[in-house]
Formats: structure tokens, sequence, C-alpha cells
């Protein structure tokens, strides 16, 4: 069958669909781009917040329309929100004809090929990732083939109030050191030169793990071994499980980026507290201390909530204050999202939409001051970038620099007087600078 595949939210998400599109290949199907030429569409989707849902249940809705007439004759749900609202999607939306959970993936050529036979399935246990996740290691790449994710390890203990990932994805389970590494050296084979390290924590990874000395920096070490690994970036590193070994390590290894996002989402302890966040301004203030003390070049990236339940002027001034006094590299601002069945969506003092969006205004405008200025020293450096792509209109390479992760910070736009491919990382000097991107001239290949 042809399958038309599309794959919403986090890069977490992502590789679940890298591994749900290598059973479907398994099982001899095959992806097209084109949605009038499938004979199914699936849809990984994301619920974390109001604004992914609504985003989700609209792509439904759009890719419902290709079984009027047309040659698709099933539209299958998988991922988070399925796993999140299983017991209303077929009720709710009839234009859905299956939905998978996040713990059943590995069950998604049978509910493929039952759906398509005429049967409205619903394949969503209690489970939150399959039994044999360790064996799924297998993947079809969704991006572009330089650089891949690679997931260690599924769901979250730290039940912060906002969040929903413990219910829709269940405790922190990490991977197993093996079967990583397996997957790793399936990557680079497949041409990846940076892998980029992702869960809801990276920092907690191997501390569910018996017997002790399963750690992310002795992961980080394992990778490092691999033949034609030449980046290894960490994100969703929670700060208070920012150990000293970590930090060693990223210190000290050739391999790992100096590049970390650390999820901060507030600075007022009050905020903190009743964000169930196990952090107060002082650590964070200490833990970013620490990483500049070890690696001074370090990029930090973190993001924030604005307008929580209770915010005070006072308490949003605090973390204004502290955006201003730790001028961090890179940052994101969320407008907290009211989210059923979390203890926030209870609370007294529910802040206006209205606050929330000037809040999260302030801060990126300080922000991008922040990160002019910042960028703005770059120029006359030289800097390693890997080659993203070429702009035949403007006749210029795209590439990312060591302290800009794909997807979500800046990029620097390249001359070169060789051709390139995506891939080459190559040394740059540094020619110009915007609020957050950066222009340069290639001075040779590493």
């Amino acid at each position: 069958m042809q399958i038309h595949f599309i794959s919403l939210g986090c890069d977490k998400n992502l590789v679940d669909s890298e591994v749900m599109l290598a059973l479907l290949d398994r099982g001899g199907h095959a992806v097209t781009q084109e949605p009038e030429l499938a004979d199914a569409i699936i849809v990984n989707t994301c619920a974390f917040i109001e604004d992914a849902t609504q985003e989700a249940i609209d792509t439904a809705l759009e890719m419902s329309a290709y079984k009027e007439g047309g040659r698709c004759k099933a539209l299958i749900l998988t991922g988070c929100m399925a796993q999140r609202y299983r017991d209303s999607i077929l009720a709710e939306l009839p234009e859905v004809d299956a939905i998978v959970g996040t713990g059943d993936f590995d069950a998604i050529e049978d509910v493929l090929e039952r759906a398509v036979g005429g049967e409205r399935v619903a394949h969503v246990t209690d489970k939150r990732r399959p039994d044999n996740a360790d064996s799924l290691t297998r993947r079809i790449s969704a991006t572009p083939r330089h650089y891949a994710y690679l997931k260690i390890a599924e769901g979250c203990d730290n039940r912060c109030t906002y969040c929903t990932i413990p219910d829709i994805r269940g405790s922190y389970v990490s991977r197993s050191v093996p079967s990583l590494l397996e997957e790793a050296r399936a990557l680079v084979d497949g041409g990846a030169r940076e892998i980029v390290l992702v869960a809801q924590d990276t920092a907690c990874y191997g501390k569910d793990i018996a017997g002790g000395g399963v750690t992310l920096a002795a992961l980080l070490r394992d990778l490092a071994r691999i033949d034609g690994v030449r980046w290894l970036r960490i994100l969703y590193a929670y700060p208070e499980n920012i150990s000293d070994e970590l930090v060693a390590e990223m210190a000290a290894n050739p391999k790992v980026l100096h590049y970390i996002d650390i999820p901060m989402q507030h600075a007022d302890d009050g905020v903190l507290r009743k964000m169930g966040r196990a952090s107060s301004r002082a650590a964070l203030t200490h833990t970013v201390a620490k990483l500049r003390r070890a690696m001074p070049d370090i990029c930090l990236r973190s993001t924030f909530i604005t307008g929580f339940p209770g915010e005070t002027d006072g308490q949003f001034e605090n973390l204004l204050s502290f955006v201003r006094e730790i001028r961090l590299d890179k940052l994101g601002v969320f407008e907290y999202s009211r989210e059923d069945s979390t203890p926030a969506a209870k609370m007294p003092d529910q802040i206006e939409p209205r606050v929330k969006a000037l809040r999260k205004e302030r801060i990126m405008m300080l922000q991008q001051d922040i990160s002019r200025e910042k960028l703005a020293v770059k120029v006359g450096q030289t800097i390693d970038v890997i080659v993203e792509g070429f702009a035949p209109d403007e006749g210029v390479y795209t590439g990312r620099t060591a302290m800009d992760a794909p997807g979500v910070d800046g990029e620097i736009r390249l001359t070169s007087g060789t051709e390139l491919v995506p891939g080459d990382i190559v040394s740059v000097r540094v020619t110009g600078s915007s609020e957050y991107d950066l222009e340069g001239s290639i001075v040779g290949m590493i």
C-alpha cells in the first residue's frame, strides 16, 4: 500500500514516526509525499497543549477530504492525542478510522491493514511504550540525512503541575545502552554526522537503571567512540539533574558540543513552587555559572512560561530581571496553556490571554536585544559550521553553527568558492550578524 505520513509536534514524536515508517516499510508498504496517491493517511499527533491538539484535529479534518471519492481508504491517528483522548476521538471524529496509542506503535501495520479493510480500530492500551522498545532501533529518516535525533528515554517523573506528559507517556524509562549504541551506529551508517540526544529530561538518563554507572555522561563517552560521529548535542536537560560528571564530560569530550538546552520555565521561586519545579532562582543561577565556568564558550538555550496561574506583576518582573541578568544565548517563550486533568488547571487566578501575550512579548523583545549583542561579538571569529543546503536564488549556502540546534535556532548564510553538500563541516569566518542569524565566508573544510 501507498502511505502518506504526517508527523506533528516535537522531535521525540518524530523519532516515533521514523520507527513506524520502518515498520511499515518492513511490511512492504511504501511512503508517498502526495496524499491523493495514498491508500491510507497516518497522522502522528501531538497533544501537549491546546494549540497542538487543535493542529492535530485540523490536520485530520484536512486529510479526511482525500477519502471522499478518492483512493484513500483509511485515516489513522497515532501518538499523543490518540493516547490522551482515546475515549472520545472515534466518537467525536467520525472521519478517523483508527487510533494507535503512544505505547502501541509496533502494531501500526496490523492496524493499517484492518482499517483499510473497513474495520474501525482503537489500539490504545495503558502501557506508554512498546514492550520491545529497545528492539525497535530501525528507522527511516524523516530529517536530512546528516543529522538525526536519538531518543534515549521515554516518559517523565517530574510531574510539573502544568504538564500532561506523564499521563500521556507514563513514568521515566531509560533505553538500554546497547540498544542506543546500535541505533546510533545505524544512524551514522545512514549518513548522520550529528546526533541530537532527546528525552523529556535527558539529564535524568540512567537513574532508573539498577546497578549504577549508567548516566548521560557515560552514554556520551560511548557514543563518541562511534566512528563517523562528529557532533553530539544535548537537548532538554532539566537544570536540577545536570551533574558535575555531565559538565566535566561536556568540557572534556571533543565530540560533545558546548551547547545545552535547559528547560527552566520560570525564575521566581513562588511560581516555580506552584509549577512543581525542583529549582529556585539561586539554583538556576548556580547551574548556569557552573556550565559557563567549565566551558566559557558554551551556548545556553532555555524556555519560559508566561501567565502561569497567579503570576503577579512582581513575579513576572522577577522573571524579566533574571532574563536580563543571565543573558541566555537562545530563548523560547510560551504562554501558559490550561490543560484539563493537570493540577494547574484547577488553580485560582487564571491569567487573561492578553496579559500572557504581553508578558511573552516583553521577554522576547528583551531577548532579541541580548541575542543581537551576543551574535555581533561573533563577527570576525572563525567557527565550525555544518552545511544545510543551497539557496540558488541568492547564490549562498545555509548552515548551522555548533550553537544552533536544528529546527529551533538560527542559521548562518555562507559564500563559498567550492561546491558543498549538506553535512559538510566547514571552517567559516563570520562577516555579519543580525538578531538571530549570521553571515560568513568559508575558510576551509574540516
